[in-house]
């Protein structure tokens, strides 16, 4: 479910593991005597594909966080590569954001596992580093946002897939917001503290907004055969040919499926875009009596094509609950986006015993820890859908909506639910 709980729950967790990581908890946890190996799912497209991250600083535009600093983003880009490249898998994680990750799933709002318990260390990506870019024709770009307090690095399962797709893939960590980003020369940036109420989550969202806008300004850069990387880094070899930036998408999960559709509002050069389960206010009207402050996007709609996914869940009372634009007890913001989009749209629901962290990589991880998960922990993380076919769901219908409305490609995917997807409804 995406209701303000559940976003809190995601960042505090996160920031409380950078508690452990950072050296402040008075007592060592306990550590795990034995580590699970994890294995990234098998890609899906055509592509083999490479990946490189970049260290870019708004120099125009002072930290909301920290005005003393000028704004710093650190952007992964995930690209189609060369069939004849060959390189070195990437990290899942590196060593300090492993720790970070490590951390919060020990934590009792996540896994409540033994410290250690996942060998991050030897985790690999599907992308590979260093390797050229495919050559054949530039590729449609899409910008990628995480869920509140989350980092980029946790939704790999759809980035990588959507790149071996013909897809370039940008996903962004929001510095002082996302639990940790680390920039070069393993310098980690923690959260700040989360704070409350509309005016918090409206300063975030206009953070993002403007990190996503700038991103957009920098691939620019990268077209016109310049480096923006701070450091100077090389660009992997044909990176600046493969993007064809009249053609660009956005999504992302929680919060992060917020700031694609407001980012849509404000700049639009962005086409299309896709919100993975988050509610679309800055405060979300829920419990009913509560306050309700719908975005931008939520009041005024686009005139461009814009999807929801939705997931189940439980309310704080235990009662189930359908994420879809027809529960406005739950999420008032669905519902008056849906009433103003004037642009294409569709409301899909992720049925069968999902939750709002199906959309994460903790689908592709917990059910690699086995038995080390409790039952009912497993349960309220990832619910009690089938993991395969919710990740094969989630990868196809992300892929069809971008081929449809980036490329043109019609598979006749949103007529109509379908037999081979039985985990994906279409609300009308």
């Amino acid at each position: 479910m995406s209701s303000r709980h559940t976003r809190v729950v995601w960042g505090s967790a996160l920031v409380a593991g950078l508690a452990l990581v950072g050296g402040l908890a008075t007592t060592a946890p306990a550590v795990a005597a034995e580590q699970a190996k994890l294995t990234a799912p098998a890609l899906t497209g055509q592509y083999e594909v490479g990946t490189t991250d970049l260290h870019l600083v708004d120099r125009s535009r002072p930290d909301p966080w920290k005005p003393e600093r000028r704004r710093e983003v650190m952007a992964t880009v995930t690209y189609p590569a060369d069939r004849f490249a060959d390189g070195p898998r990437a990290p899942w994680f590196s060593p300090a954001m492993g720790g970070v990750i490590d951390q919060a799933l020990a934590g009792e709002d996540y896994l409540d596992l033994p410290v250690g318990s996942i060998d991050w260390a030897s985790a690999k990506r599907r992308a590979e580093t260093g390797v050229p870019a495919a050559h054949d024709v530039p590729k449609p770009v899409v910008l990628f946002s995480p869920g509140f307090g989350g980092p980029r690095e946790m939704y790999t399962a759809l980035v990588d897939d959507l790149a071996s797709r013909g897809y370039v893939v940008v996903s962004l960590s929001h510095t002082y917001e996302s639990a940790a980003v680390e920039f070069p020369g393993g310098r980690l940036e923690t959260a700040l503290p989360p704070g409350e109420g509309s005016e918090f989550m409206k300063k975030a969202l206009d953070a993002r907004v403007g990190d996503s806008r700038f991103v957009l300004d920098q691939l620019t850069k990268i077209t016109r055969g310049q480096n923006p990387d701070a450091e100077n880094r090389p660009l992997p070899r044909g990176l600046g040919r493969s993007l064809d930036l009249s053609r660009v998408g956005a999504y992302g999960h929680s919060y992060g499926g917020f700031t694609a559709g407001e980012t849509m509002v404000h700049d639009r050069r962005v086409d299309a875009g896709i919100n993975l389960d988050g509610a679309m206010a800055t405060a979300f009207g829920y419990p009913p009596g509560s306050a309700y402050i719908p975005g931008e996007v939520t009041k005024r709609g686009l005139d461009r094509p814009f999807m929801l996914m939705g997931a189940e869940g439980v309310d704080p009372e235990g009662k189930p609950i359908e994420h879809t634009h027809r529960h406005p007890e739950f999420d008032r913001s669905w519902a008056d986006f849906w009433a103003n989009q004037r642009g294409w749209k569709r409301d899909l629901l992720l049925r069968g015993g999902s939750t709002h962290m199906a959309y994460s990589d903790l689908q592709v991880v917990v059910p690699q820890l086995g038995s080390r998960v409790a039952p009912e922990k497993r349960e309220a993380v990832i619910g009690t859908i089938d993991p395969r076919r919710s990740l094969a769901a989630q990868r196809d219908y992300v892929g069809a909506f971008f081929d449809l409305h980036l490329r043109g490609w019609e598979k006749r995917m949103f007529d109509g639910e379908s037999p081979r997807y039985p985990n994906i409804d279409f609300i009308e």
